[in-house]
């Protein structure tokens, strides 16, 4: 398994780029990072010269973007209500969120910004929880439990999906670092947050695995899928809700 994950002491894990070679097409698209929270997933992309945007819901969020990213649009919305005109994008990339409140919305919505052919590409980073200590820090930090995968239907065409293992190399700050960057970590009240972060100290000043060490490696699974939204007419077709 390969280390992807930087500078030991870094902290909110970033996507491999291989993972990102195999969802975007060739050449130079525009890019909408649909719910592109802090913009982990932006950041990477402006890296390799996109011309990118940025949407999410949170307020909080997207002032976190612009502080990191002043060169970044950035827009308030969501699945349902994409601030953007009809086929401004070539790819509309979605990192994490993979379960939508309303499918039934959010796709015709995403169909409406994406350019004919144009590509929905969704990404995610799973912590690889064979090993016992990764394991009680998914209890620590909370999640979406396993599940099937996303499945999408009209008017996109078949899903094609494909995962990567890698590593990030993590020091007792990074580790901590990583937790607190966490979308669902930085909307808490600040009480809430300590006694997580408090949880997390807890861990590694006691588990077997972290006792002691300067650096550690935490394993990651990253999984894809990507789409197309077909050239023809039939595009327009009434969607029907999919099943998650």
């Amino acid at each position: 398994m390969r280390d992807l994950g930087g500078a030991p002491g870094s902290g909110q894990a970033t996507y491999p780029a291989e993972a990102l070679d195999w969802l975007l097409p060739d050449g130079a698209p525009r890019v909408l990072d649909l719910g592109a929270g802090t913009g982990r997933l932006t950041r990477q992309l402006r890296a390799r010269g996109l011309d990118v945007v940025a949407v999410d819901p949170s307020g909080a969020m997207l002032s976190e973007l612009r502080r990191a990213h002043p060169e970044v649009p950035v827009h308030r919305g969501d699945t349902d209500r994409i601030p953007l005109p009809d086929a401004s994008a070539d790819v509309v990339l979605i990192a994490e969120a993979w379960q939508w409140p309303h499918p039934h919305r959010a796709l015709p919505e995403i169909a409406r910004v994406l350019t004919p052919g144009g590509r929905l590409g969704l990404i995610r980073n799973i912590r690889d929880e064979s090993a016992d200590w990764v394991a009680r820090l998914g209890e620590i930090l909370g999640g979406a439990g396993p599940d099937a995968g996303p499945r999408l239907g009209p008017p996109f065409g078949p899903l094609t999906r494909t995962w990567f293992r890698w590593s990030q190399t993590l020091t007792a700050t990074g580790l901590l670092g990583l937790a607190g960057s966490r979308s669902a970590m930085i909307l808490l009240p600040a009480d809430e947050r300590a006694a997580v972060l408090a949880q997390v100290r807890q861990l590694l000043a006691t588990h077997p695995a972290l006792l002691g060490r300067d650096t550690f490696a935490l394993p990651y699974v990253t999984e894809c899928a990507w789409t197309t939204l077909p050239t023809s007419p039939s595009r327009q077709s009434p969607v029907r809700p999919p099943a998650w």
